[in-house]
């Protein structure tokens, strides 16, 4: 036997060998079928089911930039100085989890938002988080109060419209009425007066073609006064024309402004992309002394411009003159810009 042989020979033998291993090897496991994330579109678009669950969860929120202008906006340091600008930054994301029952659809709402003066001076809050099922609604969330025409020259609302809250709301497509019970604990107390209140708030609204309209009241118990709005606006020509007025007994959680005050803006849709909202209000008694309305008259005028950048993208240029009878007159703004997902 030849040496060419002999390597011919073992390398046969080798592969008969290294076969016979090959057979016997050991063979994984399949892997378990992951349990990818469902689309679920019974609540709407970005809902999804959270996995090994019936119940939909969204997220979403926005991310702002803004630079407020005017008369001492910025805080005041040490040494005296102040300044009439500031820059502010805010992240807010919402949690919003919904399930089917035999009541209806059980909703869950979390709200937690970031903001930032500057590097140190920064805040985190819980801005809302409730409990909603057939119409009722328990927790921390923003009253009927908070809501208001589409520009930022109308000053109709509560001071603080942000309560621990119960209330029932009947709503329809077009229709909507309801009543609330708040906790005023941070609103507006008389010099002597503690802060623990409590309020009752009734809110009505719908929709009937190009017009919409909402009625709210509110009384606050611990102050025994009240105040009334109502809102409407009707589509005319290229925009909407916005009306509100409101009136209080008497300053309390739910007004604070003055003792009566009227409100117009029109909202002008000039392209797609762009709206201009010209704003003007009147207020009778405004402000307050020794804890009633009893002060000179004021006039406010504004323009807001809105321009939708791309998708999800869009900045906000707003400008407001105040001009009180017994106080200065004072010219603030704002430049903003919001990212929202």
């Amino acid at each position: 036997m030849n040496i060419k042989s002999l390597l011919l020979g073992s390398a046969a033998a080798l592969a008969v060998v290294s076969g016979a291993q090959a057979a016997d090897a050991i063979v994984a496991a399949e892997p378990e079928p992951v349990e990818y994330v469902r689309v679920c579109d019974a609540y709407g678009t970005g809902y999804f089911y959270i996995p090994g669950t019936e119940t939909c969860l969204k997220i979403n929120g926005y991310i702002r930039f803004q630079v407020n202008v005017g008369d001492q906006v910025g805080a005041t340091d040490d040494r005296g100085n102040d300044s009439d600008w500031d820059a502010v930054t805010r992240g807010q994301v919402q949690f919003t989890a919904k399930s089917d029952t035999e009541y209806g659809p059980l909703t869950g709402v979390i709200v937690m938002q970031f903001n930032a003066d500057n590097a140190t001076d920064q805040s985190a809050k819980l801005d809302s988080a409730y409990l909603d099922i057939a119409g009722f609604r328990a927790g921390l969330f923003y009253s009927w109060w908070d809501d208001g025409l589409s520009g930022e020259t109308d000053d109709i609302g509560s001071p603080v419209t942000l309560h621990n809250s119960i209330r029932y709301q009947y709503e329809t497509d077009a229709f909507y009425a309801g009543i609330s019970v708040d906790e005023l604990e941070d609103g507006y107390y008389k010099a002597d007066e503690e802060p623990n209140n409590v309020g009752v708030a009734v809110g009505l609204g719908g929709k009937a073609g190009a017009f919409s309209y909402q009625i709210t009241a509110g009384y606050d118990v611990d102050n025994e006064d009240g105040a009334v709005r109502a809102m409407g606006t009707v589509d005319i020509g290229p925009g909407t024309l916005g009306l509100a007025a409101v009136y209080a007994t008497g300053p309390s959680s739910y007004y604070t402004k003055a003792e009566w005050a009227i409100a117009a803006e029109y909202a002008i849709k000039a392209t797609d992309k762009l709206k201009i909202t010209p704003g003007v209000q009147y207020y009778s008694n405004y402000g307050i002394t020794d804890d009633d309305f009893d002060n000179g008259d004021a006039w406010k005028v504004g323009l807001t411009v809105d321009y939708q950048i791309v998708d999800n993208f869009y900045a906000k240029a707003s400008v407001q003159y105040l001009d009180p009878e017994d106080a200065d007159d004072s010219t603030t703004g704002y430049f903003r810009l919001q990212r929202s997902f």
